[in-house]
Formats: structure tokens, C-alpha cells, sequence
């Protein structure tokens, strides 16, 4: 009975907190949407969006931008997966530990990185791509070039090589074994990341808005656009409905394929082959989306940030501490910004870890009740639901629900560490899910037969497990709530403003010191956040490293 009571509270704690921050301010903001100002339904904010040319322009500006990154993505991700995972050759463990860079990253980096790389000093400034849509797509492949090679890269290192081999035994050439044998058999991966891909593109609101929302924006953008300069909130409900349906949209796509991706094929253990002549093409591929798409923009970053007009100097990392900015009436300065997103994603980092643990804890627990299990599947959807919608949405929801219900608490920065926290929580559950989903049920049920108490079975099953992963999974939610824009760009004050939305709001400003000044706390913020990383994969007990 204490056991029931105990997992039937964790579940009411996890569900509280899901309809208190996700349910509801999505919610509330679909509803304003639908309704006018008397409450009762009305659909003509829907109307007089939908029959405008500019919002048509606005969904097909932000279907090119997420196709184009989408395709790029596969363009590259597809060679780099064969050349990471099918061969050996000496350098491919760092060719494959650069493509995990992006990762590591918050997008504000990333696009202030290729603004450096666009922009007129740059080494690609000749191309005139400086905050045009060419350099969104950029920044996309940037992102997802990875996500395609491990994905596609997984399945395909599991492949039985000897059906191709015996096509070629049969005198057909490489590139038609490929496209008749191996292309259809690795085209269930390749779909299913591409939805990926495209679902993450098409919600790039930080990279968008980084550099200089070229064209007429994103769906995203509008709904920022609306909300924070026309202050109309009915209309950026709309915009913001949209989004939800684009993303909606992928998501199904996206599970249909990945379905097929794990049904449709009998794997072997993963082989690999040396080096042919004949992978130049692909090796080519590979070299240049390292070289040119990863490393050039990083290095960019950290070179342009150093250069100044008389030569290179910390010139702008100085004026970080001791400058809010040229053109600002007073505010903090990037360390203050700096110390407000450490305090920030700390409290973030907090309360997801706990929800985190708790869901996770719920998931994995072995149950016989066919109807508990499906509740345990309703509940690990019900957590990834905020994976599927907007961080836009998600702040412009915070601040349509609780900041209207209670504005004093919206005012005194307590909405952003649990915004950002919504936003962190289904990947941090992700990264757990695995390590407990290990542990065997019959351990559990030998320790209770044995007397011990349920407190005492997750300290010593449980415990353990969850030890491994619980600093990594903690570096992720911190790193995370570090460099996320999207929700905290509604919500945070201007007395207390993070890193990522002071970057934003420099790159907003003409002069030179400004745009160095956010190259450097473009800089400063990418390494805080990959230490972060790095600590909290090293924080686990020794005696778990062995068996990790």
C-alpha cells in the first residue's frame, strides 16, 4: 500500500507539473486564438490572418528554410554516414567526435558564428550571404549534418555488406549496387531523420532570429513580431496555432517513418570495411562538411572575436565586463547576463532533474496490468509533447496564461527557470530512460520478498543505475537551459536578462563594439556550455565506469 501511494504520487506531482506549464499555457494560448475578448468562440482571427498574402508568404518562407536545411542536412549527413560508420581508416574517431560539435552548442552560437563567417570581414563575406535566407539554411545543415550521419549511419554499419558484394561479384558498378541494393535498404533511416530534421528546422527560432530574420520570417518570428510590437496577442495566437500544425505534421511523419525504419529490415552485428579507392567521393563529401559547414564557422567565431581594428586583442571580452553596450540606455553587462542565465539555468536544471527522475522512474517500472501499461505509454507521450511543440509557443503560452493570471510573478523572472525547464524535460527523460529501462524486474522483486522497503529497492536497484546517468543527464538540462532563446526571450526582463537574448539584443545594434562584444559572449557562452557537458558526463561513481 505505501509502494501505491508513493508511485501514485509521483505521478500526480509529474501531471500537476505538465498541466500547470505545458497544458495550460499551450492551452490558453490555442484558446485566445478561437475566442474574442467576451470569451465566447470566434474564428475570424483565423480568417483575417489566413486570407492575407503576407502570411502566405510567411508559411512558405518558413517551408523553404526547413526544406532547404532538410535536404542539405541528407545532402551531406548521407556520405558522412557511410565514411563514419561503414569504413575504417585512421582519423575516423575524430572526424567522427568534430560532427558531435554541433550538439554541444546553443543555437545563438551557432548563428552569431555564421554571421562572423557572412558577415564583411569574414572569409566568406565576398559570397554577400550576410543575413539572407542562403545563411539560415547554412546554419541548419550545421546543425543536423550529424543527426543524419548517426541515424542513417546506425542502420547502415548493420547492414549485411556480402548482397552488395555479390551484385558487384555480378558485374554491376558501385554507384548501381548502391542505388539498386543498399539506397532502398537505408531509406527508412533516411526519411526518418529527415522529418527530424525538418522539425527541428522549422522551429530554428533562435538561428532565425541570430541572423537578422531575413525575407518576410518565420511563423515563429510573427508570432514574436505580433506579441512584442504590435502587442496584438489574438493574431500571434493564430501564427502560433500554425506552428503547432507545422510541427504537428513532421512529428506524424516522422513516427510513420522511424516505424518502418525498425521493422523493415534484418540487422547483424555492425562491420565495417577499409577504405576503397572508390569512397573518394563520399571521403570528398565528408572532408568538406567538417572542414567548411563545422570547423570554419567555430574557428571564425573565436578568430573574429579577437580582431580588432588595430590587431588582435581582448579588447571585446574586456568591454563585456565594464560595457552594457554602445547604444543601450543603461542594463547589465554580458557578465551580469552571464551570471543571470548560470543562476537561471541552475534553477532550471533543479526542477527538471527532478521531474525527470520521477517520470523516468514511473516509465521504466515494470508493471503486469495491461491497462498500467498503457497508461505508462500515454505518460512517456504526455513528456514528449513539448519536444513536438515550439519553445515559442511555449513562452508566448507562459506569457498568455500565468503572467496574465498573476502578473507580479511573471515580472520577477520565476516563469523563466520553468519555461526553460518544459523545454529541457523530454530530452533529460530520454537520457535516462535507457539506464533504468536495464535494470531487471526480478531484482526488484527478490528484494522485496526479501523485506525490503520500496524506499530502500530504489536506493539499491535503482540507485545505481540511475547514478550513471544522472550527472550527464544533468550537464544536458543545464546546458540546455543555458543557451535556450525561444520561451526565455518573452519572459525575461529587462533588468534580468540572460546571455543568449543580450547576444540577440547586441547583434541588434550598429557599431563594431557591439558586434564584437557578441562574438565574444557568443565565445564565452559556447565554452560555458560544453563544460558543462563535459562535467556532467564525468560526474558518475567509478565503480559504475566499468559496466557504463
Amino acid at each position: 500500500m505505501r509502494a501505491r501511494l508513493g508511485w501514485g504520487a509521483a505521478i500526480a506531482v509529474i501531471l500537476t507539473f505538465l498541466t500547470i506549464f505545458f497544458a495550460w499555457p499551450v492551452g490558453a494560448m490555442l484558446i485566445r486564438g478561437i475566442t474574442n475578448d467576451a470569451g465566447a468562440l470566434d474564428f475570424s482571427a483565423f480568417g483575417e490572418v489566413l486570407t492575407t498574402s503576407r502570411t502566405w508568404a510567411i508559411i512558405g518562407h518558413t517551408l523553404v528554410m526547413a526544406l532547404g536545411g532538410t535536404l542539405g542536412s541528407v545532402a551531406f549527413g548521407v556520405p558522412a554516414a557511410y565514411i563514419l560508420y561503414r569504413t575504417e581508416f585512421p582519423g575516423r574517431t575524430v572526424l567522427r567526435s568534430i560532427t558531435l560539435v554541433p550538439f554541444v552548442l546553443p543555437t545563438v552560437v551557432v548563428g552569431v558564428a555564421f554571421r562572423a563567417v557572412f558577415g564583411t570581414n569574414g572569409p566568406l563575406g565576398f559570397l554577400g550571404l550576410d543575413q539572407t535566407t542562403w545563411a539560415v539554411i547554412a546554419a541548419m545543415v550545421f546543425f543536423n549534418i550529424s543527426l543524419i550521419a548517426r541515424q542513417v549511419g546506425g542502420l547502415w554499419q548493420m547492414l549485411d555488406p556480402r548482397t552488395g558484394q555479390a551484385a558487384r561479384s555480378l558485374g554491376a558498378s558501385a554507384p548501381r549496387a548502391f542505388f539498386t541494393i543498399t539506397l532502398p535498404a537505408i531509406t527508412p533511416a533516411i526519411g526518418a531523420s529527415a522529418g527530424l530534421v525538418f522539425l527541428y528546422c522549422s522551429t530554428a527560432y533562435s538561428l532565425v532570429r541570430t541572423l537578422g530574420t531575413p525575407g518576410v520570417g518565420t511563423l515563429e518570428t510573427e508570432v514574436f513580431r505580433q506579441t512584442q510590437t504590435f502587442l496584438d496577442l489574438r493574431t500571434a495566437a493564430v501564427f502560433s496555432a500554425l506552428q503547432v500544425v507545422f510541427v504537428l505534421t513532421s512529428v506524424w511523419m516522422t513516427q510513420r517513418l522511424s516505424h518502418r525504419t525498425t521493422t523493415a529490415l534484418r540487422l547483424q552485428q555492425p562491420v565495417r570495411q577499409p577504405l576503397a579507392r572508390t569512397d573518394w567521393f563520399p571521403l570528398a563529401v565528408t572532408l568538406f562538411a567538417v572542414v567548411v559547414i563545422i570547423l570554419l564557422p567555430m574557428l571564425t567565431l573565436v578568430e573574429r572575436s579577437l580582431a580588432t581594428d588595430t590587431g588582435y586583442s581582448l579588447h571585446y571580452y574586456h568591454l563585456l565586463i565594464t560595457s552594457p553596450g554602445s547604444g543601450f540606455a543603461g542594463g547589465a553587462t554580458a557578465a551580469q547576463a552571464l551570471e543571470h542565465s548560470l543562476k537561471i539555468a541552475l534553477d532550471a536544471t533543479i526542477i527538471c532533474m527532478v521531474m525527470a527522475i520521477l517520470t523516468a522512474l514511473v516509465i521504466t517500472r515494470h508493471v503486469r496490468s495491461r491497462a498500467l501499461a498503457r497508461a505508462q505509454q500515454a505518460l512517456d507521450t504526455f513528456i514528449m509533447m513539448p519536444m513536438g511543440v515550439s519553445s515559442v509557443t511555449i513562452g508566448f503560452g507562459f506569457l498568455v496564461s500565468i503572467h496574465a493570471f498573476n502578473p507580479a510573478l511573471g515580472q520577477s523572472g520565476v516563469l523563466v527557470p520553468l519555461a526553460q525547464a518544459v523545454v529541457a524535460l523530454p530530452l533529460v527523460v530520454r537520457s535516462l530512460i535507457p539506464i533504468l529501462a536495464a535494470v531487471d524486474p526480478r531484482q526488484r522483486h527478490a528484494a522485496a520478498v526479501l523485506g525490503a522497503s520500496p524506499t530502500r529497492i530504489l536506493a539499491t536497484i535503482d540507485g545505481p543505475y540511475l547514478l550513471r546517468a544522472i550527472g550527464l543527464a544533468a550537464g544536458l538540462s543545464f546546458s540546455v537551459s543555458l543557451g535556450e532563446f525561444g520561451a526565455t526571450s518573452f519572459l525575461a526582463s529587462p533588468e534580468y536578462q540572460t546571455l543568449p537574448v543580450y547576444i540577440v539584443r547586441l547583434l541588434s545594434r550598429p557599431g563594431a563594439d557591439n558586434f564584437g562584444m557578441a562574438l565574444a559572449a557568443a565565445v564565452v557562452l559556447g565554452i560555458v556550455a560544453s563544460i558543462a557537458l563535459i562535467l556532467g558526463e564525468r560526474i558518475r561513481p567509478r565503480t559504475l565506469g566499468s559496466t557504463s
